[in-house]
């Protein structure tokens, strides 16, 4: 592990876009240029309504010196319409999970996992809030009910990160088990003979 010093300035950049295509345009922009933000976020149109933003965005965080967060702006300009953000933009996106269960009784969150090249793809199929680490592909989808996150667990083969307590034990949490399942289940037994530890957490069966 590498321990490296805060940087002296951290800013926020928001890139806001009509359309998708543009959006992620932008993402892939960024990634092959010479900037090395520490985040990129990407937020559809109904994730990015909850933070009071409008459209696609896409959230660039950049921390170094005056000079360096100087040129980030300049840089990130030519994207699009941007807008330079405070630290509390940055922390309502990371608390846009827990914000989410807390004002919605039913909630449920999807993780769902998959190449760069498919993000759009998976944004374009749901319709709820979504929200992406644009430059990792992980995305979550947020849901008002655990019946239709599982549609999409099912169908994505994605995990369930979050969902009702009083629903899980009916709900199927995990994707189906691939032909690694049982090699999974071998390395269970070795480490917990006795079935202790977290029992029944993954794949609610090991």
């Amino acid at each position: 592990m590498t321990l490296l010093p805060m940087p002296p300035v951290e800013r926020l950049f928001l890139l806001s876009f009509e359309k998708l295509d543009a959006a992620i345009g932008a993402r892939e922009g960024i990634l092959k240029s010479v900037l090395t933000p520490a985040a990129i976020d990407l937020l559809n149109p109904a994730a990015a309504k909850i933070l009071g933003w409008p459209g696609y965005v896409l959230a660039v965080q950049a921390g170094g010196n005056a000079v360096v967060i100087d040129r980030y702006e300049k840089e990130l300009r030519a994207f699009g319409s941007l807008q330079v953000a405070d630290a509390a933009a940055f922390a309502s996106i990371q608390e846009l999970t827990p914000w989410y269960l807390a004002t919605h009784e039913h909630a449920a969150v999807v993780r769902i996992s998959c190449t760069l090249s498919q993000v759009g793809e998976v944004f374009q199929s749901l319709q709820t809030p979504v929200l992406a680490r644009a430059a990792t592909g992980l995305s979550y989808a947020y849901f008002d009910n655990a019946e239709a996150a599982q549609a999409v667990c099912i169908a994505r083969k994605a995990i369930m990160e979050f969902a009702p307590e009083a629903q899980k034990p009916k709900l199927k949490l995990w994707p189906v088990p691939g032909p690694d399942f049982e090699l999974m289940k071998r390395i269970k037994r070795m480490l917990d003979p006795e079935q202790l530890l977290n029992r029944g957490r993954l794949y609610n069966q090991i």
